[in-house]
């Protein structure tokens, strides 16, 4: 009888630890800051995977069919929007063939909901200006006082999904907000020093970065955002930054360092590359340890100038 009796409990544990497993929220998001957020807001009660890495341009992403299989089976599939995912989301929600995560359900959630956006073009937008972006420039997960926005976002959502969790998110939220709170605060202690230096970047996707930390963006490698720097141009902007002692050179370090590496040479100055999302070294795990890292790359760099 012990036997069986046993045999029954451990069958019913079982039984119940599916159906926790079942309950859980199946979470995809476009991008790994998304994803380190909905994780954090979520806890144990979803299950979260990104389609692109932190090493990867997100921009460019090509439309796998197992990314397609990742929408398939989401409940809420989370996006930057903006159209940073403009070539390949569309693909992957069609190619998905998941109700559940077609615009205007419950399972579809734009990211930037909330945020105050930079770079809103005032007239209009065409190829001839490059890859300008209608919607403003949509890098905006770099400024971590949108991660506070991001996560309440998120955490109204997965309330909506799942009332009978919506305790547990609400703690969640509760605990990411104080954390990034005092991250942000030491942080920004911490930048004081950053705060006027003029730097060049290669793209426009440090603009938030920037903003955040009081750094002037005074040039671009870049002729057009995400046009391929011309002879003329480099040799226009080393002009520059030497004319105006421009000491550093900001670039994802996603992107080719052979074009930064080289007009930092030419003008005496240091090209230095920045994880710019979750995953884009080995270590940044949450959302917290990308800015400890790319503060720690700033302070490093900007420390022989």
């Amino acid at each position: 009888m012990r036997r069986i009796f046993f045999a029954l409990v451990v069958a019913v544990g079982f039984v119940l630890a599916g159906r926790a497993e079942a309950k859980k929220i199946h979470v995809v998001t476009t991008t790994p800051d998304l994803a380190a957020i909905a994780r954090a807001v979520g806890g144990e009660r979803v299950e979260v995977k990104a389609i692109a890495r932190g090493d990867q341009d997100p921009h460019y992403l090509e439309a796998k069919p197992s990314y397609m299989s990742l929408v398939n089976k989401a409940d809420l599939l989370i996006y930057n929007g903006l159209e940073l995912e403009i070539g390949w989301l569309p693909l992957l929600i069609q190619g998905g063939r998941n109700p559940k995560v077609l615009s205007g359900q419950p399972g579809n959630l734009e990211a930037s909901a909330g945020i105050s956006v930079l770079e809103l073009p005032s007239g209009e937008v065409d190829r001839s200006q490059g890859d300008v972006h209608p919607l403003g420039n949509p890098h905006y997960t770099l400024d971590p006082r949108n991660g506070l926005v991001i996560a309440q976002t998120i955490a109204t959502r997965l309330q909506a999904l799942d009332p009978g969790d919506a305790q547990t998110f609400s703690r969640n939220l509760k605990q990411f907000e104080q954390d990034l709170q005092q991250h942000l605060a030491q942080w920004e202690m911490r930048a004081k020093d950053l705060r006027g230096r003029r730097v060049v970047t290669y793209h426009k996707n440090l603009e938030y970065l920037a903003n955040w930390l009081g750094l002037v963006v005074a040039d671009y490698l870049e002729d057009k955002p995400g046009v391929p720097p011309s002879p003329r141009h480099i040799a226009e902007l080393v002009g520059h930054m030497k004319r105006d002692n421009l000491a550093v050179i900001l670039y994802a370090n996603f992107q080719e360092a052979m074009a930064p590496e080289r007009v930092a040479s030419q003008a005496n100055a240091l090209a230095l590359a920045l994880p710019i999302s979750v995953g884009g070294e080995p270590g940044i795990i949450t959302y917290a340890d990308l800015f400890e890292t790319i503060l720690g790359c700033l302070e490093k760099g900007f420390g022989g100038f």
